[in-house]
Parts: structure tokens; C-alpha cells; sequence
């Protein structure tokens, strides 16, 4: 007998509609994107490509109909998410939660700079070792402040919802491995983000799945503090 007819809910995977979806779509370019030089927190603008990279990338976002946009309190990310609430009408909605990892020492350094004054750590790191870089905040920190924003702002969502998270390459890696339930040392099997692509997370009968990676703008380079 039919689950109706028994008067009970259906279970999600039995229901017709595609379930809550999550998109993280990463800023577009900074010039120190560009130089290679580690960001984090520091609050760098976008150059003028990255401004065109975001009304791109809305437009292509608008048609998929999201219901709420939340970003990092960052520039770069603010100034992202403000194409796509242009053409929605939506309002942004700003949670420093969202912010890239705090790195200390390593931010502002070029790549080959930080290689050269942190290469055991740096060695570490893409081993996938726990490691503070540059005396920072641990990826598992990232992920504790960061995935707890998306799943209280994916909640709010209708059943079919879409949500447009705007943030950070590595807020976003660590941010997907938690909502997958992955181990924090395979998370780096998650490859970085180009500037304005996304990663598309939707609702499954057993919790969140990966249904798009760095979709959006390919083979554009992977330029920034995670790659």
C-alpha cells in the first residue's frame, strides 16, 4: 500500500521535486589573485575582469531562480553577490562566517614567498596535515564556522529552494567536505575553484551530494589561496 494511503509523509527520495539545492559560487578575480598573492582575510577588491566575471556568471546563476543569496562580508565577495542580486531582485545577506581562512603571516605573500619562508608547513599542508598556516585558523575551524551559515540559511529554503552562498575558494573546499562528510585530510581531493565558478550541493535521502564542481566558467585557471 502507497505510503499516502496509509496516511504517512513520503520519504524524501519518494517526493516529485528535486529537493533543496546549495550553490557556492567563489568571487571573481582580485589582483592579488593574479599575483599569486595569499589573501585570506585581508579585504582586496576585484579588478575590473573579476566585476565582468560576476555579471557573467549572474546571469547564468539568475536562471536556476534562487530564493536568497548570503556572502562573505568581504569586498570581493559583497561585490559578487551584488550582480546576481541586481538581476533577482534579492537582498544579500552578509555573515562574516563566510570569510576566507585567516592564514597570519602567510597573507600578502606570494605563492613563491611563502614557499621559500614556509615550505615544511606549506609541505604539510598539501599533504593534508592538520596545519595552522602562518599561524591561522585550522581548514576544521573554517569548516565549523562556515558550514553551520549555509545549513541555517538552506533550512529557511521551500522544499525546492535554491540558495547562492558567495564566498571564498577555500571556505567553500572545507565547507562542501563537511557537508559530505568527508575526513578533513581527503578534503584537498576537492579541487579549487576559478574565479566566479560554483559547486552545486543538492538534497539526497541521506543528506547532501555533490552534483557540480568548479562548473561555470572551464578551463578558466584555478587562481587562488587554495590551489
Amino acid at each position: 500500500m502507497a505510503a499516502a494511503a496509509q496516511g504517512l509523509e513520503p520519504e524524501p527520495s519518494q517526493n516529485s521535486g528535486r529537493g533543496r539545492r546549495v550553490i557556492l559560487w567563489r568571487h571573481g578575480q582580485t589582483s592579488w589573485n593574479l599575483e599569486r598573492r595569499f589573501q585570506g582575510t585581508t579585504d582586496v577588491a576585484l579588478t575590473e575582469t573579476g566585476v565582468g566575471q560576476a555579471r557573467r556568471a549572474a546571469r547564468l546563476l539568475a536562471s536556476l531562480k534562487p530564493h536568497a543569496i548570503v556572502a562573505s562580508d568581504l569586498t570581493r565577495a559583497v561585490h559578487t553577490a551584488r550582480e546576481l542580486a541586481a538581476i533577482t531582485g534579492l537582498e544579500v545577506t552578509q555573515d562574516e562566517g563566510l570569510r576566507e581562512t585567516y592564514a597570519g603571516a602567510w597573507q600578502g605573500l606570494t605563492h613563491n614567498e611563502i614557499i621559500a619562508r614556509f615550505g615544511e608547513q606549506y609541505a604539510a599542508w598539501k599533504r593534508g596535515e592538520p596545519v595552522r598556516r602562518g599561524g591561522g585558523e585550522l581548514e576544521t575551524e573554517v569548516a565549523d564556522r562556515a558550514a553551520p551559515v549555509v545549513l541555517r540559511h538552506a533550512e529557511k529554503l521551500p522544499q525546492d529552494g535554491t540558495l547562492v552562498v558567495v564566498s571564498h575558494g577555500g571556505t567553500i573546499r572545507t565547507t562542501i567536505g563537511r557537508l559530505l562528510g568527508l575526513e578533513a585530510h581527503h578534503w584537498e581531493g576537492l579541487g579549487g575553484l576559478s574565479n566566479c565558478c560554483w559547486s552545486v550541493l543538492g538534497e539526497g535521502a541521506r543528506g547532501w551530494r555533490l552534483l557540480e564542481h568548479n562548473a561555470g566558467t572551464l578551463p578558466e585557471p584555478v587562481l587562488g589561496d587554495d590551489d
